[in-house]
């Protein structure tokens, strides 16, 4: 009797690991297979992906890459994508950070109602409703027009980035600030030496998130260079690249552009792969 329970949570076990890698390599293929294919499209001709031709490109059409550089000048693009990312980066992880720890932190008077309509903006989807008031918000403070104001509108409310530093603080024992105020420090003192290098996990992970949506946001950087097209980032430009001088539909050439909008995220992501895993689980077990 005993011999069959055992074979028969063998099968069981058999079974259950066979369907968990089949679900894995399902969602795998569905994820590898877009980027894949855009890589392999970016090296054929424009007739062989209109005409349906291979999955793999009969000749291996390098000079595609070339065109787009010439065509959208992606030097240019690509510098503005990079600045923007990086500041967009760079100052969300400042303000999430301060704000994660005044709110996990300190009590003042409406803190409650402020948590309150904050949290409650993540679960509305305004999305491309907010685009206007903005600009014109923008616009009035002669910012339209500089890469600034992209910055600033991509940089946004970042609730959800708050919410997870504030979460991840709340996880840092408190005798630490006690003690660290004992010795002297302000209030900026124990952000600056005992919360902000504690803090780093999360903040890798709220940096990750803030690049990504930067660098592959698409409608706000329409939006906010489309008066100033010298300003346009990566994204915006590869779409453009749809269609060339003769009007005629380029795919080849976009989806080189494509491939190369998607080569600095990857590379990202490769290096901070680990930092993402720490914070995300640091961040989990904390808040």
């Amino acid at each position: 009797m005993a011999e069959m329970n055992k074979k028969h949570l063998s099968k069981t076990a058999w079974a259950a690991l066979i369907g968990k890698w089949l679900f894995l390599g399902i969602m795998i293929i569905f994820t590898l297979y877009p980027v894949v294919y855009t890589v392999l499209g970016s090296l054929k001709t424009n007739a062989e992906l209109t005409q349906g031709g291979g999955f793999f490109p009969a000749a291996w059409h390098f000079e595609n890459y070339y065109q787009a550089f010439v065509q959208a000048d992606f030097t240019k693009y690509t510098i503005n994508s990079v600045i923007v990312s990086a500041s967009v980066t760079l100052l969300a992880a400042a303000t999430c950070s301060l704000a994660g720890f005044i709110l996990a932190r300190k009590d003042f008077a409406g803190k409650k109602v402020l948590m309150a309509l904050y949290l409650s903006m993540m679960f509305v989807s305004l999305g491309s409703v907010t685009l206007y008031p903005i600009y014109e918000l923008l616009r009035a403070l002669k910012l339209n027009k500089t890469i600034f104001a992209l910055i600033i509108a991509l940089t946004g409310g970042q609730a959800a980035n708050v919410f997870l530093v504030m979460g991840f603080t709340k996880g840092i024992p408190r005798e630490l600030d006690e003690a660290a105020i004992i010795d002297g420090c302000s209030l900026y003192g124990v952000y600056s030496r005992i919360i902000l290098p504690l803090s780093k996990p999360i903040l890798a992970v709220v940096a990750l998130f803030s690049f990504r949506n930067a660098w592959n946001d698409y409608i706000t950087s329409l939006i906010m260079t489309i008066s100033k097209p010298k300003l346009q980032t990566l994204t915006v430009a590869v779409v453009q690249l749809k269609y060339s001088v003769n009007a005629a539909a380029e795919w080849h050439i976009m989806l080189a552009g494509a491939s190369i909008a998607i080569i600095p995220i990857l590379i990202v992501y490769l290096f901070a792969n680990k930092q993402f895993i720490a914070g995300l689980t640091a961040g989990a077990v904390k808040g």
